[in-house]
């Protein structure tokens, strides 16, 4: 993967990220499971998911959405940047997102991860694996210094997800948030790049 070997040499900004995830066409490899970069002809099964209530789970937002909206919404240059978790033999087992707190301000804002996995795919370590990925290419492949994340203060699997990728707890976000008929809390984590170290899965200089 070259195009890997050039952006990380290089230093590329953030505001080069969006370019940056449309020319990654391979998959990013893990030891039991990889990240593949959602495409336009992945919606459909993207919506699905997206549409069910029981695979964003409890602590979510209650949100829906029409083909329409999701394709228009995936044009955007800012939007979400969503992967697929998936095993080995391609099984789809999740999603990972990461997005700019504010696009035009990246650069100081940093940005922001979110994940889900299927309910009968949670408690085997895959998403604590992806995201140690998704935090190696960022780091690896753009001047990124920050990533945070939010979880319910009642979702302890979320909150073993980021202590064990090396997200530091940061406080409480009191009522910041609506889902399922409540103000909720929640608490933020980060991760800075001097924290970060080194890559924990991808060492392969291919990769990169």
């Amino acid at each position: 993967m070259v195009i890997h070997q050039t952006s990380y040499r290089s230093g590329i900004g953030l505001c080069d990220l969006s370019q940056h995830f449309a020319l990654l066409a391979e998959l990013l490899e893990g030891k039991s499971v990889d990240l593949k970069i959602v495409e336009k002809e992945d919606l459909p099964y993207e919506l699905e998911w997206f549409n069910d209530l029981d695979f964003w789970g409890q602590y979510e937002r209650i949100e829906q959405a029409s083909k329409a909206e999701f394709e228009k919404d995936f044009e955007k240059p800012h939007r979400v940047k969503d992967f697929f978790i998936q095993k080995k033999d391609g099984t789809k087992v999740g999603i990972l997102r990461v997005f700019a707190l504010v696009p035009s301000m990246q650069d100081v804002f940093g940005l922001e991860i979110g994940y889900s996995l299927l309910a009968e795919e949670r408690g085997k370590g895959y998403c604590t694996e992806a995201v140690n990925i998704l935090l190696d290419f960022l780091f690896l492949s753009s001047t990124v210094f920050r990533i945070q994340a939010h979880a319910d203060v009642r979702n302890k699997a979320s909150q073993r997800v980021l202590e064990k990728t090396g997200f530091q707890k940061e406080g409480t976000i009191r009522k910041g948030y609506f889902a399922r008929g409540e103000r909720r809390d929640s608490f933020i984590y980060s991760i800075l790049r001097d924290e970060w170290k080194e890559p924990r899965i991808l060492e392969d200089p291919s990769q990169l």
